[in-house]
């Protein structure tokens, strides 16, 4: 284009020479009138291709912006790399993930550091599979990770998108939990039960009624025992999906902690325990009184089974801005520190060998119960805590309770 407006202008300088010295023919001028008219049109023709492609530029842009924002969006983490495995483009999600920020030409396993992610990238290429997918732990968490590898022009390009499927393995876990422990709550006094009916069946004398009324009394116990892990399982999935109504009132905590320990006096009297309870009479929470008792108890009863013999369960309480923090604490192991994450699990047991039955639900009432309070509850390892220590907080409230 640029050549043929140097030739147009070298001819109509030529032309204004020829005119300067006579030679002004028509056929000069017809030639340059065609040449200028061509040359517009071609001028044109550009025009409108710049024009296109302007706009072809500005949907391409459109679109870009588009999937940015979608891979932004997106709750997986979203890397695509080249055949030397740096990283040509790469969403939010992953810079988050791995704590970089634009590592555009940088390396995967550079900005990853997870050979195991660069390891599975090779097993997708040599398998000569556009899709492959795999299960990985990257820095604690375990991601769902797929493999797409596009090839093209002899070039390819890999895309991976890692899910954190880390709450689903902990679900799973915790299901297979559920299982094993269920099976082994019901099993003993099942097994029990029918020990002893085979035992009433089997007696020859009559009357036995001393025994009779013996055994009787156990297979109530181990019907009890069944009933309560029922109703356990009834009001944690109550709780759980808001079903359970809380009626919120000013109680004085002192009495609530006073009435748990009430209700647990056969518990400690068994194993001389004594509850101390140190709780300002002064100090008043917002709360559903028989929920918190509840909680109250459960936590007490924790604190009981782990005591050693004639130990000591105190229960305090810390005035604080906005809410109270109630703290049980007892004398005996404690909770490790890598299970403390754990223990408000459904049907997890610190130690089921040790921990003397129980559903393994308690903890999880209680958290579910603190929490539909709008407070936090907590276990603090025994690296710590000389013993067992759990707390939890409440709104207070200056109202006096009717």
């Amino acid at each position: 284009m640029v050549e043929t407006l140097e030739r147009v202008i070298g001819d109509l300088q030529q032309l204004v020479a020829q005119l300067k010295v006579g030679d002004h023919t028509l056929q000069k001028v017809a030639e340059l009138q065609a040449m200028l008219e061509a040359q517009r049109q071609q001028i044109g023709a550009y025009e409108q291709r710049i024009m296109d492609l302007e706009q072809q530029q500005s949907e391409w842009a459109y679109k870009l912006a588009l999937a940015l924002t979608l891979a932004n969006a997106a709750y997986d983490a979203l890397l695509v790399i080249n055949e030397q495995r740096q990283i040509i483009a790469i969403n939010d999600r992953a810079e988050a993930l791995f704590g970089r920020q634009r590592p555009i030409g940088e390396s995967l396993i550079g900005v990853t550091g997870a050979p195991e992610l660069d390891m599975l990238v090779s097993d997708a290429l040599n398998n000569q599979e556009a899709t492959y997918e795999d299960q990985l732990t990257i820095r604690d968490r375990t991601y769902r990770v797929n493999v797409r590898v596009i090839r093209r022009d002899g070039h390819f390009f890999i895309g991976l998108a890692l899910q954190d499927i880390s709450e689903l393995v902990r679900l799973n876990r915790a299901r297979r939990d559920m299982v094993a422990n269920i099976s082994h709550e019901l099993r003993t006094p099942i097994a029990n039960i029918r020990l002893i009916i085979d035992g009433l069946f089997h007696e020859q004398e009559k009357p036995k009624r001393k025994q009779s009324i013996s055994s009787i009394r156990a297979i109530a116990r181990e019907t009890d025992s069944l009933l309560w892990l029922v109703q356990e399982l009834y009001d944690l999935s109550m709780i759980e999906t808001g079903q359970a109504i809380m009626r919120m009132i000013p109680c004085i905590l002192r009495e609530l902690v006073d009435e748990a320990a009430e209700r647990l006096i056969d518990q400690s009297a068994t194993k001389d325990i004594k509850i101390a309870n140190e709780v300002d009479e002064r100090i008043a929470v917002l709360c559903d009184r028989d929920q918190i008792r509840r909680v109250l108890i459960n936590l007490m009863h924790n604190a009981i089974k782990w005591s050693p013999h004639a130990g000591v369960v105190t229960v305090r309480a810390d005035n604080g801005d906005e809410d109270i923090k109630t703290v049980i604490q007892d004398e005996g192991p404690g909770v490790p520190d890598d299970q403390v994450q754990r223990i408000f699990e459904r049907f997890y047991q610190v130690d089921a060998s040790r921990s003397g039955g129980g559903t393994g639900l308690g903890l999880a009432i209680c958290k579910h119960i603190v929490e539909a309070h709008g407070g936090h509850i907590w276990a603090e390892g025994n690296s710590i805590a000389k013993g067992g220590r759990f707390a939890f907080t409440l709104l207070s409230t200056a109202e006096s309770p009717a």
